[in-house]
């Protein structure tokens, strides 16, 4: 008989609760004085989790193809204001080509990719343009390349006085490309690392050392000056705990086919046009 994955289905309901909660909050609901009301959380929860779930899936059956020992995905509920520090899952056994490595790497970030590109439509298309001085004591969100072309291409180019409130399946969608730009980092054994290390070999170790450097500094500036987000150099501080380098694969000499190549470039892409320069801004009364 299968052994039940307890900690996991655990995981996964306290993970659905959490951004159940954030949701709600968001929706300016009072838990405490109408526990029901978390309910009006549900569009933010329930497509958050569908992103985190095809990305993690992704990453789990693309292991499965290439019979590389994986649990499922590991839930982190959290009392954030999104309700969860995401979804991870543990590979117990070695990666053994470079074609296993760039599909195992890019395919979390490719799928959840598309299903956040999908949210943000539909969720922008139900957002509202209000005037810019409504949105002050908000939490303010940079933009990245892609969901600055998304907001144009369904609202229309914005009055220098305006700003966008965003729908929670909006909010949920930028989330997702948040996530998927942190996943494809180059750096270390990331899923960007993983695909820097199919293509280039050991080129990836300078890369990491490299863009570790590169978030420290933006990062420390913004801890001492407040210009910027500080949460780079916790990134980067993170990213060495975990480690730099990256294991070798056992079949090294087995090239690359176009396809995988292609892949592994198209991923790399996808982060350039997800990346947010500085995610947040909290104004603090």
């Amino acid at each position: 008989m299968p052994k039940v994955p307890v900690l996991h289905i655990i995981l996964f309901l306290c993970t659905c609760i959490s951004t159940l909660a954030a949701g709600a909050l968001q929706a300016g609901a009072n838990l405490i004085e109408d526990p029901m009301s978390i309910w009006t959380g549900l569009p933010f929860a329930a497509t958050l989790m569908i992103i985190l779930l095809v990305h993690e899936f992704a990453h789990f059956f693309a292991s499965k193809k290439h019979h590389t020992l994986t649990t499922l995905p590991y839930f982190i509920p959290a009392p954030s204001f999104i309700g969860t520090f995401g979804a991870f899952i543990k590979m117990k056994s070695p990666i053994v080509t470079r074609a296993a490595l760039v599909d195992i790497g890019a395919s979390g970030p490719v799928a959840g990719f598309l299903i956040s590109v999908a949210a943000c439509i539909v969720g922008l298309s139900q957002s509202q343009v209000i005037p810019l001085q409504q949105a002050q004591d908000m939490i303010n969100l940079g933009d990245s390349l892609l969901f600055s072309l998304l907001s144009w291409l369904v609202l229309g180019a914005l009055p220098s006085n305006a700003d966008i409130l965003l729908h929670p399946v909006a909010f949920a969608g930028w989330i997702g490309l948040f996530v998927t730009a942190m996943n494809l980092f180059p750096i270390g054994q990331l899923d960007g690392g993983h695909i820097v290390y199919a293509l280039f070999g050991r080129w990836h170790a300078y890369v990491s050392y490299v863009l570790v450097g590169v978030l420290a500094a933006p990062g420390t500036a913004a801890f001492i000056w407040g210009v910027g987000w500080e949460g780079w150099l916790m990134w980067s501080v993170l990213m060495l705990i975990l480690g730099l380098e990256h294991p070798p694969v056992v079949y090294w000499e087995e090239r690359l086919d176009p396809a995988r190549r292609m892949l592994g470039i198209f991923a790399l892409v996808v982060f350039i046009i997800t990346f947010i320069p500085a995610p947040f801004q909290i104004p603090w009364d």
